[in-house]
């Protein structure tokens, strides 16, 4: 896990995508023509530690998947957004409603809806298997792929940087 060129110590909300970030970029389709999502339970474990530790996670998605939005509730997100297909519209409202600065948020993407929101946000990040535009804005690349620990990856060093890593609540699953 490389480190990252940015105070962690400051983000207090981490904005993720969902297909190709928490899930990896390929899905298989179901019997009723829905997505079927995969996810990494180091990735849950990061999402709830920082949500306990009062992180905002907050999930904008192009997609639309109510178990996958069940799922991340439970662990603790602050909010879902779904059907974003102008991503950067949603951002202002982040801000004011959690009385955010866009250089406290971090925003993981793959893809190129992505693109203009990351460019708003403090510190960009993307999975190491996102698209050649995203990567080339990233300020951060997981060495982690899409659905494979590159949430866990940002989490971790986040509240690693914040002295929250390993700390009790972290053994309190």
């Amino acid at each position: 896990m490389g480190a990252i060129n940015y105070d962690l110590k400051k983000i207090k909300a981490v904005l993720l995508d969902i297909d190709g970030v928490i899930s990896p970029e390929s899905v298989q389709i179901g019997r009723d023509g829905n997505p079927l999502r995969q996810v990494n339970v180091k990735d849950g474990y990061a999402i709830q530690l920082a949500s306990r530790h009062g992180i905002k996670v907050i999930i904008i998605s192009g997609g639309h998947c109510e178990g996958m939005a069940s799922r991340l509730v439970a662990l603790g997100v602050s909010e879902v957004i779904m059907h974003a297909s102008v991503k950067e519209t949603y951002l202002p409202g982040i801000l004011e409603k959690y009385d955010l600065n866009a250089d406290e948020v971090a925003y993981m993407g793959d893809d190129i809806p992505d693109y203009k929101i990351m460019q708003l946000c403090g510190l960009s990040c993307c999975p190491s298997d996102a698209a050649n535009d995203i990567l080339a804005v990233a300020g951060y690349i997981s060495r982690r792929a899409g659905g494979h620990g590159c949430v866990r990856d940002l989490l971790e060093q986040i509240l690693r940087a914040k002295g929250l890593w390993m700390t009790d609540e972290a053994f309190a699953w």
